[in-house]
């Protein structure tokens, strides 16, 4: 199969493949130039593309939409990320400001081109392989990949030069893989010159500087700053004062394009590619001009030579209706893609996660309305922010983690034990750099995502507890089940697809690995188009839960969740509430008590009902809290500590009456046998002349116990107590 792919890639010829995107990306012939300018707008192969109003008509519908997407992301193996591949970076602890890397620049930059190569080949080669692009296939709802890629590896630049040398050779192994394996390829352009977004993602984390000299008094630790001056190049110079940019760099906007125009010349024939995204997360202060201007102008140049290709576009963070809708009216081929997580959520009820990844449903399908396809192109299981190096290496965002985290030991490296730096140094508490968050490993041990408990009896719904849930505790599978159940839900149907983020980790955290999920049984594996996925969001959809005040929170916090939520309501001057009760507005505010408690939950849930499809939480600043509607909760339903130990105290007892009855009844049995053979010389006589009775009489102290062994049965040999060195009180007579 493989020599297949490769012939049919070389000659052109393609066949027909198992999934409805890769069939229209089959359908792509080479093409030289199928665009043609008139006064009536540029025509292409299947439409017509309007330069000034950048929208199409004579649409031809030549590659339906009509298969979702199922997929997953090849994250962290062309483009770096420290915290999706520690082992790569752990050789920068205890380094000093020249010597450390915490993205792909400076990763290349701090060991050169030669060391850089050699551990990036070591790494392509073991990050991705072909067994696991198998293995996603043979899961049974993987259908497309998406390929994180940085455009230094098509126009190179920079510390990239010589460093990324023989990327491009694995990026077509793994475009041969998917063919083979009936999947389709997305390429996203991950990483921009200048950086898009000033994170780590886009190869270069804009906005640092090194504050060793400052702290030196205190400390002779390494110290930077990154998040408070967070910066992005890509398109021009960032005022951070006004948070406007002063001037657009035209000349890092065209690099783009020309980057995006070899791509596609190098890739258009292959019959794997679904399409491309010519940027991945372009921050939310990107002009929205400029980007748009940048989307129109890379969709002419793919839609020229690949006229079946998916153009997707990010949202910019903005995921309006207003910002997106009627954009690129009437294109073929174009969708737009957000990126869909909770773990940058306040920490919250179970059941808040659960709504809000239910509710994301109504946003999309109100996109959909407004402008057209929508994939959810990142999502994850994840409900914390503990993930190492999450937010960089080494590092952290103001606040974060909001909760305390699990540790467990740092993995030992996926790419062998050649890797500099590794396994971690058990021996070994925090090193630096240290930027202005905490978040990396000490003495051998890595923090990783929380686990969720078992609710209480006392019905205090996942209130803070310890990262790790004692034994018996945990429900972490219960909830990650439920969770995925949901976001797959809401994903899929919907929209017009999804990519889980990432394919795996290098850190144990199967809420970031798909490949550790499906292991864990979160993610089922076939088709997932059974009832438990298709229904998982019958009870948020259908309103079978409520939003009420939590009872032991502060009058006044609850005052002022309840004048959050009336001022988004346009501060309406009655509440009127489900049950037919009403408030006036104002008395709520001196209200204490039960009666605070009962305006508060119509308030509560007057604004998550009306609010929820637009992603507000049951929340309210920690003073709600979501309930099952007529639901009579009992033990069955909760398990805390006390009923735990009440249950192994139970067990505890059982298992000790059994162990002392058998004890009692083997006991009385030896006493029973001793006397016995002591006593009854027809018992003595029968026993003797057994295989057991003839071992037994050749020990003295069972001699003793038993009172010998009965002379009826014995032989002529004498055999004197001095010969055995007894004490020589008594004689026995004993078989030869």
């Amino acid at each position: 199969m493989k020599i297949l792919a490769s012939v049919l890639y070389l000659v052109g010829t393609f066949g027909s493949a198992l999934s409805e995107a890769t069939t229209d990306a089959v359908k792509a012939a080479p093409e030289v130039d199928t665009a043609t300018k008139s006064g009536e707008g540029i025509k292409f192969k299947h439409f017509t593309a309007h330069d000034e109003t950048q929208t199409c008509s004579a649409d031809e519908h030549a590659t339906p939409f009509n298969s979702q997407i199922r997929g997953v992301n090849l994250g962290g193996w062309m483009v770096l990320e420290p915290w999706i591949t520690p082992s790569l970076f752990y050789q920068f602890l205890g380094k000093d400001e020249e010597h450390t890397g915490m993205d792909q620049f400076s990763f290349c930059e701090a060991l050169g081109p030669e060391e850089g190569n050699k551990q990036l080949r070591r790494h392509w080669e073991t990050w991705v392989t072909e067994e696991i692009i198998k293995e996603l296939k043979d899961s049974g709802a993987v259908n497309s990949l998406r390929l994180p890629v940085g455009d230094w590896m098509y126009k190179p630049y920079g510390p990239y030069i010589g460093c990324t040398d023989g990327a491009l050779d694995y990026v077509d192994k793994v475009l041969d893989w998917a063919y083979e394996y009936g999947l389709n390829v997305l390429f996203d352009i991950h990483a921009m010159r200048g950086s898009q977004n000033g994170f780590d993602n886009s190869g270069d984390a804009q906005g640092f500087k090194w504050t060793s000299k400052i702290t030196e008094q205190v400390s002779t630790d390494v110290t930077f700053e990154h998040w408070p001056i967070r910066s992005a190049g890509w398109v021009g110079t960032f005022d951070r004062v006004t948070a406007t940019y002063t001037d657009i760099d035209h000349d890092n906007i065209q690099h783009s394009l020309d980057v995006i125009e070899i791509m596609v010349e190098k890739y258009k024939d292959h019959p794997a590619v679904l399409g491309l995204q010519p940027v991945n997360e372009p921050w939310e202060w990107t002009p929205i001009d400029v980007l748009k201007k940048f989307y129109w102008d890379g969709y002419l140049i793919v839609k020229k030579q690949a006229p079946y290709w998916r153009y997707v576009m990010h949202d910019s963070f903005r995921f309006h209706t207003d910002v997106w809708g009627g954009f690129m009216d009437g294109c073929p081929d174009r969708v737009l893609d957000t990126h869909i997580y909770t773990a940058w959520m306040d920490p919250t009820s179970r059941e808040n996660f659960y709504d809000k990844a239910c509710a994301t449903k109504s946003k999309i399908t109100r996109m959909e309305e407004a402008f057209g396809p929508v994939i959810v192109g990142e999502w994850s299981l994840a409900t914390d922010n503990c993930a190492m190096w999450l937010n960089g290496f080494n590092d952290n965002l103001a606040g974060f983690p909001k909760l305390p985290c699990k540790y467990t030991k740092c993995t030992d490296p996926y790419m062998g034990t050649d890797q500099p730096g590794t396994p971690v140094n058990p021996g070994k508490p925090a090193q630096g750099p240290f930027g202005t968050g905490v978040s990396t490993p000490v003495f051998g041990e890595c923090p990783v995502d929380r686990d969720w408990h078992k609710i209480g009896a006392d019905h205090d719904h996942d209130k803070i507890l310890s990262p790790d849930a004692p034994h018996g505790h945990d429900a972490s599978d219960e909830v990650m089940r439920n969770l995925a159940k949901k976001k797959i839900n809401a994903f899929s149907g919907f929209g017009h697809g999804w990519y889980f983020w990432n394919f795996r980790t290098d850190l144990h955290e199967p809420r970031w690995s798909y490949m550790l999920a499906l292991e864990k049984g979160w993610i089922p594996k076939g088709n997932l188009k059974a009832d438990e996925i298709t229904h998982a969001c019958h009870k948020e959809d259908f309103g079978l839960y409520s939003c009420i005040v939590r009872r032991d929170r502060f009058d006044r916090d609850i005052i002022d969740g309840v004048k959050y939520a009336l001022q988004l309501d346009d501060n309406e001057s009655e509440l009127k509430c489900a049950n037919g009760a009403t408030f006036d507005s104002s008395s709520i505010m001196n209200m204490t008590g039960d009666d605070l408690y009962l305006a508060a939950d119509c308030a509560f849930n007057n604004f998550w009902k009306k609010h929820r499809v637009e992603g507000a939480t049951c929340d309210l600043g920690g003073t709600a809290v979501l309930i099952e509607v007529n639901k009579t909760y009992t033990d069955d339903d909760y398990e805390d500590d006390y009923v735990e130990k009440e249950k192994i105290a139970e067990e505890l007892k059982t298992v000790e009456l059994v162990t002392l009855l058998l004890g009692g009844v083997l006991l009385g049995g030896i006493v029973g046998f001793i006397i016995a053979m002591r006593f009854n010389k027809g018992f003595n006589a029968t026993v003797s002349r057994t295989n057991l009775g003839k071992s037994m009489s050749k020990s003295q102290i069972l001699r003793r116990s038993f009172g010998g062994f009965h002379p009826s049965d014995y032989g002529s040999r004498q055999y004197s107590s001095g010969d055995s060195g007894d004490n020589g009180e008594y004689t026995e007579i004993i078989r030869t």
